[in-house]
């Protein structure tokens, strides 16, 4: 189902200072469309949306509106779903009007803005939400057209994913086989816990000591309830860890290195 903002416009004179109503604007203006445009839409400052179990992080869009009759009001939202009318996720769920201002060279361009709060525990039931939602953009002009713009960009919303790594024996005497495990896992919004995400590639990666840069070694397929297991050679003092590089649907991870002493 279609949400938007409901505003009242007073006087022209208030323009970008007072919301307004775009079914009513629509209706008093008749079915002509308008010549709104929608461009530099940006979710999150360009980052995927990451959320945990109980994950709070405020979120913002920004976008700019042009229309040759200048703009009054303008909004944007979050949806997941088919379309907006069978939309099965809205954020935020009572979407606000966005606050604008006028460009000091251009009349017909306003640059706006909106942030919300985003709470995994209250916002996010199901995992199918994960991966792209789509922004809805919408605005009315200063003669009361309004447009809205269904897919004016997309921004991805992701499963907050861990990875553990433990490198065994310690200490080991150099040219000795190591035994490299850990877990992958990844929030369940369904279940309220993190769970096994198998059959993913996850790298493991080395950094010797009096390093910064790791170096990655192999990879390996995540297996039941997302374990993790491979051998590799002690060589020299380092540490060693999983990367897990993400997907379209979960955040990636990185393990705190394990550090080995090789005598």
């Amino acid at each position: 189902m279609r949400i938007r903002p409901v505003v009242t416009v007073l006087s022209l004179a208030f323009v970008l200072a007072l919301p307004v109503s775009p079914a009513a604007a629509r209706a008093a203006s008749g079915a002509a469309p308008s010549d709104t445009t929608f461009s530099h839409v940006v979710v999150n400052g360009g980052k995927d949306i990451v959320l945990g179990l109980t994950t709070r992080k405020t979120v913002t869009i920004t976008w700019t509106a042009t229309d040759p009759d200048g703009v009054v009001a303008s909004w944007a939202y979050l949806w997941h779903g088919p379309n907006t009318d069978d939309a099965d996720g809205i954020l935020p769920a009572y979407p606000p009007t966005g606050t604008c201002t006028v460009s000091p060279t251009d009349p017909t361009t306003s640059t706006c803005r909106v942030s919300f709060g985003v709470d995994a525990a209250r916002d996010l039931d199901h995992n199918a939400l994960a991966g792209r939602w789509n922004v809805l953009a919408g605005a009315q002009d200063t003669t009361d057209d309004w447009t809205e713009i269904d897919a004016a960009a997309t921004a991805p919303v992701k499963r907050l994913a861990a990875v553990t790594v433990n490198a065994s024996p310690e200490p080991v005497k150099k040219g000795r086989t190591l035994t490299v495990t850990g877990r992958l896992t990844r929030a369940n919004w369904e279940s309220g816990t993190y769970t096994g995400y198998e059959g993913r590639p996850v790298r493991l990666q080395f950094r010797k000591k009096g390093s910064s840069v790791y170096t990655t070694l192999k990879t390996v397929t995540s297996g039941s309830h997302g374990t993790l297991r491979t051998t590799t050679k002690a060589r020299t003092d380092g540490y060693f860890r999983f990367l897990f590089p993400g997907t379209a649907t979960t955040g990636p991870a990185t393990a705190a290195g394990d550090f080995v002493d090789v005598r």
